[in-house]
This record gives structure tokens, sequence and C-alpha cells, in this order.
């Protein structure tokens, strides 16, 4: 581990973090087609969303000198009973600390926490350049390629952003087995 891991702190977020959290999440709306919404969610807004994470999913934070670095969550995928044994996965890393193993920590500690709540299929909604720009790289799919995600589903040209049409790309990771339940 380098010094910048070692002295992170993974824990769960708080409503309190939200300000903070939205700021990180503000940057991927507002500069990039990371993010397929076109405006920044108010606070309030935001706050709603993490609590109705919150009551089902972990939702977690990077913390590094007193400063959140990133966070990620789990949330439903579908909205149907027989899904429940899968959830989508969310990330963002502060623009300046992006490579440094966060991403890593984040999504490790997330999957250790799923497991216990009956999670096998993690699912991830990507938003992937079929060439990069300005906008969007392949920076997120890469990473999720890295932590052992497949792709199993491309949706080309079905976000428009920056007058400009992208392509989403579903991919999975499962992290348990689909014995007898």
């Amino acid at each position: 581990m380098n010094d910048k891991q070692t002295s992170v702190t993974i824990r769960d977020a708080a409503i309190e973090d939200a300000p903070e959290i939205l700021s990180i999440y503000n940057h991927y709306v507002r500069n990039t087609a990371v993010s397929f919404e076109i405006e920044t969610p108010s606070l309030q807004e935001f706050e709603e969303r993490m609590r109705d994470v919150m009551k089902d999913y972990p939702y977690l934070v990077a913390v590094r000198d007193g400063r959140i670095e990133g966070y990620c969550y789990a949330h439903l995928f579908v909205g149907r009973e027989a899904y429940s044994h899968s959830c989508e996965t969310t990330i963002y890393i502060r623009r300046d600390a992006r490579r440094s193993g966060l991403g890593r920590m984040l999504y490790e500690e997330l999957e250790a926490r799923l497991k216990p709540l009956g999670i096998i299929n993690l699912y991830a909604c990507i938003a992937d350049p079929e060439k990069e720009d300005e906008y969007l790289t392949s920076d997120s799919t890469d990473f999720h390629l890295h932590m052992g995600y497949k792709t199993v589903g491309t949706f080309r040209n079905c976000g428009r952003k920056f007058g400009r049409w992208y392509t989403m790309i579903w991919m999975e990771k499962l992290i348990g087995e689909h014995g007898e339940i």
C-alpha cells in the first residue's frame, strides 16, 4: 500500500456528508458524460436519494485527511422481488483523487457488505465511449473490467449530452454462487 491508501478510512456515509458527496457528483454531471443527468440535483433531492438507498443497501465514503475523496453505494436493481439477489453499484471518485486505489478500496468494502445481504449479482450501468472525447473516456469501463466485471449489454447512442450521442453498457460481476436458496 502507498501512503495515500494507508491514511484512508472507508465508512458508512451519513446524511451530513451529502454536501461534500454532492460536490463530487456535481463535477461529473456538469463536466462529463459519465452521468447522464443534465442538471445537478438539489441538496434536498440528493439527501432523499441517499436516504432511499441507505434504507436497504450500503452507502460508503472514502475519507482521507478529513475530506471525502469518493463514494459508492448499491441500490435496487429492477423493482421486482425475483431480483432481490441482484443490485446495481455506483461509484464516484473526486477528480483529483482518481487512480489512487480508492475505487478498489470502496468496491471491495461494498462487496463485503453485500454478501451477507444475500446479494450475488452486481450490475453497473456505465457510459462507454465508442470514441473517447473531452467528456468521456474509457476509465470507468476499464476500472470495472479491472474489478472483475464483464460487459453483458450495450445500448448504442441511447444518451444525449453536450450535443453528442453516447453509448451505455451494462457490466456484471458475480460475487456468490447460484445454488438453492
